[in-house]
């Protein structure tokens, strides 16, 4: 039953009464009471946990534990830490919970920091840092709809910090409006980085006339003055902001009591008269309430002032406070900590006090500054811990008066080639220091401004100089390997690649922020960085992750996970020391493709360069008789749709001419495979390979489309190569130049990847194997021989059951998500990294060869079963099995992977990835010594005996 009046005010009393607020003693029974207020009988009946134990989650080499932990199913999970009476500010503990919420399973939705006399909520996946509530104790009678996650209904819950998110989008976007009106009109009279300079003025007035910077009201006053009629200029840009230039405290007139701003920003003061709607614009932001506007203001608003189009290129996007988190508190706030724990005596304090005041942080990618920003809370969260423990031990031993906040913003650096991001994050950290003072209650001066134009600069970060620092932090561009040219043009692309020519060229462009990190750090120096997660897989990570592990250890790391911003993709987000450190590391992975989706977490004593739990397999070498054996290939590459039929264009061609048959072919895709019953194509494809011009001319319908739709596209992009070539060889003559459409145009007439090595395999078979390039489950299947695959499609040109046996098995699904890059959450097939360096049985018998194939067999004839009768598809097979066990089908599956597992020989107690890769070293090693070796599909006794 929920809480009632009488309930809550009887748990009031008892706290009056019996609660002193000392933790130990009386953390657990106010708890208990807490929740029979709620209608439970007590903690432990409604499923809550004290003391439960949290891994390593407060101290390096200790074990944490929760004060309360609620786990729930279908539930909102709750945590609690309960802190002395005598603690009134709780903001120096967030951290703490962060990490206990972070290291639990289920990870709680809510967490309350308590010391008997407010409730402080937090929910971490929407600010931090801060609380989403604050509920006095003696409130709770009146704010029980903030409780009603406690109770056992299903009620959202009303905080008064909820809509913080909210304003802060709502203000990013009319200042960003505003931007663009400013920019759409800028010329003669004002450029476009003054009106950037305008807006930014403008915020920084806002966000100082909230927080008591300056006389209150005024810039709203001013805002109203110009609507009445006056000069913008002569009364914002003239006045306001030039007397926040000025030296000193303004002592008359309308700006009486102003204080000198300096910073660098208002330094320069554009000459702008505003427009009444854009005054209208600048009123309404000016009216939100700018005390609670969060530092991702600054990240909304240059987001905001750019198109889709030069987001994507630059691989700008918005990274949200929790995963900024996971890299901060790794890397920086944990390493103070464990420090400042460490030390007990004045000279010891005193001694980390000097090294925290030379502590440096670089962000060289550091967009609008939001990892400075929170980078900065916390070393100044440390600083305050640091100087606590320094009084309560110099107040024993009488020392003279300590000394007060040293940490300021200038011990952080930033690096971005977009210029008005550099100003952003300028005036992000600059509030930062602001903000903390209010958070933490410290007396130090806000005004003036720290000048930060030394320290965030706008440069390319993978072709400048880069301040000597102690950590390294951010979020480099996401820029994926295929897409690198387009985006950033083929003549930086051979820069790059020149400057950084052990990176691999197939790596993706994060993989270079990655390796420069490295080794800018000095010894001991710490990294954390975002990037998407092909850091960890084939070329991406022999640039990066293998180079940094060669000399640094991974501390902590996310495997996978979907992306909390707008980038449809799945990250790894990694932290690193340069130099061996001992101790258990934590590796973290999310499951599925949602961003609440459950976490799993793992101590070990290694994390591998894939950021695997498994066995490493990254090692395994190319295996010369799978690449040779002709056995794995992409599928075929139309280029243009217009290659493609539906069914009755391609029967209204064939009827035509029966000759057109010989040129028009059923065409499969991956989502044909998986969502049609049975697997069958949808389309037809036109492909005269490998019919020169001439004879392509006799197939009068086909060749006219293709000259109609085809030839046209062609022409128009190798024309417009040829000119960005010309263009690139201007500018360098040693620029490399790019054929690619040039080359399509050549032979128009043909698809762009016609793959004739695979069409004269596959055309020998009666059927072959296929399975989706990009999938989430293991799904082979046999396709006829005169089906064409798409690229969508892995294709093996082999069509004995025991080749499918041993594809479809467990092992070799199991080596493919170890060995596979992957695009956003699903595996992707590679032939190189995945087929190329799997070890087929080396000597089976004929028996188990035998055994395999019949195992095979009947899997098809079960999968097959469950098709015809239920109706649906491979994907929904395979779907409904993930939620359904000991299945006809699961039993299939595992007697065909008890076969394979016989087939190689893998004991039932051995870790077959670790069988595996020594398999594939034994098998490079006889090759390497001219030994014969088995190849991909039917073992040669076999087919000597058949």
């Amino acid at each position: 039953m929920p809480a009632t009046p009488e309930s809550i005010h009887a748990f009031l009393n008892y706290c009056r009464e019996y609660i002193s607020g000392k933790e130990r003693s009386d953390g657990q029974l106010f708890l208990d009471r807490f929740f029979q207020a709620f209608g439970y009988e007590g903690l432990k009946e409604a499923g809550a946990k004290c003391e439960e134990v949290v891994p390593d989650g407060s101290r390096k080499g200790k074990t944490g534990f929760a004060d309360l932990f609620w786990p729930r199913q279908n539930r909102a999970s709750v945590l609690v830490e309960m802190k002395s009476k005598q603690i009134k500010n709780l903001h120096k503990h967030y951290g703490q919970a962060w990490e206990y919420a972070r290291n639990l399973t289920p990870q709680p939705k809510y967490v309350i920091l308590c010391n008997f006399e407010e409730f402080w909520i937090y929910d971490f996946d929407k600010l931090v840092d801060t609380p989403i509530d604050i509920i006095p104790l003696v409130e709770l009678p009146e704010r029980l709809n903030a409780f009603t996650f406690m109770e056992h209904r299903l009620i959202i819950p009303s905080f008064r910090n909820s809509q913080v998110v909210e304003v802060t989008k709502r203000a990013a976007q009319r200042m960003g409006e505003l931007f663009q009106k400013l920019k759409a009109r800028s010329g003669s009279n004002f450029t476009v980085e003054e009106a950037q300079r305008f807006v930014l003025q403008s915020v920084l007035a806002m966000f100082a006339q909230w927080r008591g910077l300056l006389p209150e009201n005024i810039f709203t006053n001013c805002i109203q003055k110009c609507l009445e009629g006056e000069s913008t200029y002569d009364i914002l840009s003239g006045r306001l902001f030039q007397e926040m230039n000025n030296p000193g405290i303004t002592k008359v007139g309308m700006c009486k009591g102003v204080d000198f701003f300096n910073g660098g920003l208002f330094a320069t003061i554009p000459q702008i008269e505003l427009r009444r709607e854009e005054l209208e614009y600048l009123k309404a932001s000016a009216q939100e309430d700018w005390g609670k506007v969060r530092p991702a203001i600054f990240g909304n608003i240059f987001q905001s002032t750019m198109d889709e189009k030069e987001r994507h290129a630059g691989g700008i996007h918005f990274t949200s406070e929790n995963d900024i988190m996971k890299i901060i508190r790794p890397t920086i706030s944990k390493f103070w900590e464990d420090k400042i724990e460490a030390a007990n005596t004045v000279k010891e304090l005193e001694f980390l006090k000097t090294e925290m005041r030379n502590y440096q942080v670089l962000d060289p990618a550091c967009g609008s500054g939001n990892f400075l920003y929170m980078a900065y809370q916390e070393l100044k969260l440390s600083e305050q811990l640091l100087l606590d423990k320094l009084a309560e031990i110099s107040q024993s031993s009488q020392s003279s008066e300590l000394e007060k906040g040293f940490v300021t913003p200038l011990q952080f650096y930033g690096i971005d080639n977009n210029s008005f991001a550099v100003e952003l994050a300028r005036v992000t950290l600059t509030i930062a220091r602001k903000v903390a003072i209010d958070k933490l209650e410290i007396n130090e001066t806000v005004l003036p401004l720290d000048t930060l134009n030394k320290n965030i600069v706008c440069k390319d970060a993978l072709f400048s100089k880069w301040p000597q620092v102690n950590a390294i932090i951010g979020n480099p561009p996401f820029q994926s390997k295929n897409k690198m040219q387009v985006e950033l043009g083929r003549s930086y692309l051979n820069k790059l690649r020149e400057k950084y020519s052990e990176v691999p060229g197939r790596a993706d462009y994060c993989v270079y922020w990655f390796r420069k990190s490295h080794d800018e750090l000095p010894e001991n120096g710490r990294a954390g960085l975002v990037g998407t997660n092909t850091i960890r897989q084939n070329y991406s990570r022999e640039g990066g992750l293998d180079y940094i592990i060669n000399s640094g250890t991974i501390t902590e790391a996310v495997s996978s996970q979907p992306w909390s911003g707008d980038a449809v993709v799945h990250v790894s987000i990694v932290n690193w020391v340069k130099g061996k450190v001992t101790g258990k590391k934590k590796l973290y992975s999310q499951i599925g493709d949602k961003e609440n989706n459950p976490w799993e977490m793992v101590e070990l004593d290694y994390i591998n360069s894939a950021l695997s739990t498994g066995f490493d397999v990254t090692q395994a070498k190319q295996l010369k008789v799978n690449s040779d054996s002709q056995s794995c290939y992409q599928g075929q590459s139309h280029g243009h749709e217009g290659f493609l039929l539906t069914p009755e264009e391609a029967t209204e061609m064939i009827a035509s001419s029966r000759q057109n048959s010989e040129v028009i072919f059923p065409y499969l895709t991956g989502d044909n495979l998986l969502s049609s019953i049975p697997p069958q194509p949808q389309r037809y494809v036109i492909d005269f390979h490998p019919r020169e011009i001439d004879a392509a001319k006799k197939y009068k319908l086909p060749f006219q489309r293709v000259k109609e739709l085809v030839l046209p596209t062609r022409e128009s992009a190798a024309e417009t190569e040829i000119k960005r070539n010309e263009t690139a060889r201007k500018k360098n003559p040693k620029a490399k130049i790019n054929r690619h459409h040039q080359n399509f145009l050549a032979k128009w007439w043909l698809l762009s990847y016609p793959r004739p090595e695979l069409i004269s395999e596959i055309e020998k078979l009666s059927r072959y194997i296929v399975c989706s390039r990009v999938t989430k489950r293991p799904i082979f299947e046999f396709i006829n021989s005169a089906i064409r695959p798409s690229d969508a499609l892995q294709v093996f040109p082999l069509s004995d059951d025991y080749s499918f046996g041993i594809l479809q098995s467990s092992i070799h699904w199991l080596w493919f998500t170890e060995r596979c890059s992957t695009l956003k959450g699903d595996f992707r097939y590679t032939s190189n990294s995945v087929f190329d360096t799997f070890p087929w049985p080396q000597n089976p018998t004929s028996e188990q060869v035998i055994n395999v194939a019949s195992a095979a067999v009947e899997l098809i004839k079960v999968r097959r079963q469950i098709m015809d009768k239920n109706q649906i598809s491979l994907r929904e097979i395979y779907q409904n099995l993930e939620q359904t066990e000991n299945t006809k089908l699961d039993q299939a599956q595992e007697n065909l992977n008890c076969k394979v597992r016989s087939a190689y020989g893998i004991k039932n107690n051995e870790e077959p990835l670790k069988f595996l890769f020594e398999l594939n070293l034994e098998v490079a090693n006889r090759e390497a010594n001219n030994q014969s070796v088995t190849a991909p599909g039917m073992p040669p006794l076999i087919t000597k005996n058949s």
